[in-house]
C-alpha cells in the first residue's frame, strides 16, 4: 500500500529530503534565512551565489549587494548549516545584460532601473537555468512577494508586509519562472520577523544592515559610474525653460534627473523651477514650473502580463498601477495597443514620470501582480 506523503512546503508531493531546492544567495540575512530555514526542514539545499563585478574592488564598499564580503558570508551560512554552496562568475553576462543598457539610458535622459534587469535577465533567466541544470525542483529567492496557487496556476501577490513589498521590481518575471520560483518570504508580518529567524539560527548575518544602493553604484553616485563607463558623457550644455529660452548652463546632463529642483545653479528666477525633460541630444536640461512634471498618460511598452486571459483580447482594463517602488499602486486605466504595448492613463496625475521607469500592474481589489512594462517615453 502506497503511503500518503501529501505535500510539502514547497508544494511537491514528497518528503523534504527528496526535494532538492537552489537558494539564490546574496550573502544578506534575507536570502540567508531562506537557506536555514529549508535546510532545517529537512530540503536538499544548494546555495548559489553570483559574482557580478570585480568584488576585490568592491571590498571597502557598503550598502551594496554582491561585493566580496556577501559571498563570504553566503559562504559562512552555506557552512554553517551543512550544505554545497556555489559561487558563479557571472561579470561578463551582468554587463552586458544589465550595466550597458543602465550607462546606455542614462545618457540617453531615462531613468532606469537596473535591478529589474537584473532579475530578468541574470537571476531568474541564467540563474535559474543553472538550477535546472542542478536538477533542482525550483528556485528559492529572499525576494518579499507572494507566489499562491490560483485557478489557473502560479500567481503573483504582493508581500504581506506592504513596507517590505518588492513586486515592483519582479513584474517581469514570467508564468514560466513563477512555476518554479518560490518565495518563502512573502508571507512574513515584518523585517524583524526575518532577522528573529535569522538570530535562531544562529546566522552570522542576522543584524546585517540592508543593502540601499544599486550594487554597482556606490554611495548612489550614477553620474560617476556614467562617467567612467562613458567617457565623456559628462560635457556641459544649456539650461533652457520650456519656450527654449537660454537660462543657464549645466554641467553635463547625466547629473539631472526628472523632477529635480536643487542645484539647478539657476536662481533669483520668481518662482521655483524643476527639471521636466532632457534633452541629450542638444544636450539642454528643460526646466519649468512644478505643475509641468504632472502626467496622466503613459505609454508603456515590453509588457509582461501575467492575467488569466490574453492582454489584447480586451479595449481596456481597469487596473491599479505603480509608477515608482515608494508610491502605492494608483488607479488607471490600461488600454492595449499590441500584444505587449499599451497607453496607461491615471486618474490622478503624478508628477515626476520618466522614461526608463517600470509601470506594473495590480489587481485593483486584491494583492495580485499582474504585471507590467517600460515607460518608454515622457508627455
Amino acid at each position: 500500500m502506497a503511503r500518503d506523503i501529501g505535500v510539502n512546503s514547497l508544494g511537491f508531493a514528497k518528503p523534504p529530503a527528496e526535494t532538492r531546492v537552489v537558494v539564490a544567495m546574496s550573502g544578506g540575512v534575507d536570502s540567508s534565512v531562506v537557506a536555514a530555514e529549508l535546510a532545517t526542514q529537512g530540503y536538499d539545499v544548494i546555495g548559489v551565489t553570483l559574482q557580478l563585478y570585480d568584488h576585490g574592488a568592491a571590498l571597502a564598499k557598503k550598502g551594496a549587494c554582491c561585493a566580496g564580503r556577501d559571498i563570504h558570508d553566503a559562504r559562512r551560512v552555506a557552512e554553517t548549516l551543512g550544505f554545497p554552496h556555489y559561487v558563479l562568475d557571472y561579470e561578463n553576462t551582468f554587463r552586458d545584460a544589465v550595466i550597458d543598457e543602465f550607462a546606455d539610458s542614462y545618457l540617453a535622459g531615462a531613468t532606469p532601473v537596473p535591478c529589474i534587469r537584473c532579475n530578468e535577465r541574470v537571476k531568474f533567466r541564467d540563474l535559474l537555468e543553472t538550477a535546472r541544470d542542478l536538477d533542482a525542483d525550483c528556485m528559492a529567492t529572499g525576494h518579499y512577494i507572494q507566489r499562491k496557487t490560483g485557478l489557473h496556476g502560479p500567481e503573483l501577490h504582493m508581500a504581506a508586509d506592504p513596507a517590505r513589498d518588492q513586486s515592483y521590481f519582479l513584474f517581469s518575471t514570467t508564468a514560466e519562472q513563477l512555476a518554479y520560483l518560490r518565495f518563502p518570504l512573502g508571507h512574513l508580518a515584518s523585517k524583524a520577523e526575518t532577522r528573529a529567524l535569522a538570530a535562531r539560527h544562529g546566522l552570522s548575518v542576522a543584524d546585517k544592515p540592508d543593502s540601499q544602493d544599486i550594487c554597482f553604484v556606490p554611495n548612489g553616485d550614477y553620474a560617476a559610474v556614467i562617467e567612467k563607463l562613458r567617457p565623456g558623457a559628462a560635457d556641459p550644455g544649456a539650461i533652457v525653460d520650456m519656450e527654449g529660452r537660454v537660462l543657464g548652463e549645466h554641467r553635463g546632463v547625466i547629473h539631472y534627473t526628472i523632477g529635480q529642483r536643487r542645484g539647478l545653479g539657476i536662481g533669483g528666477l520668481s518662482e521655483p523651477l524643476y527639471v521636466v525633460r532632457l534633452d541629450p541630444e542638444k544636450r539642454q536640461v528643460v526646466v519649468g514650473p512644478k505643475e509641468a512634471l504632472s502626467t496622466r498618460t503613459v505609454p508603456v511598452r515590453e509588457i509582461n502580463w501575467l492575467g488569466d486571459m490574453p492582454f489584447d483580447t480586451r479595449e481596456e482594463w481597469p487596473l491599479s498601477v505603480r509608477i515608482r517602488s515608494t508610491r502605492l499602486p494608483a488607479e488607471a486605466i490600461v488600454r492595449p495597443t499590441g500584444p505587449t504595448s499599451a497607453e496607461v492613463t491615471l486618474l490622478t496625475p503624478e508628477e515626476g514620470v520618466s522614461p526608463g521607469q517600470a509601470c506594473v500592474f495590480y489587481d485593483t481589489e486584491g494583492t495580485r501582480v499582474l504585471g507590467g512594462g517600460w515607460i518608454w517615453r515622457g508627455y
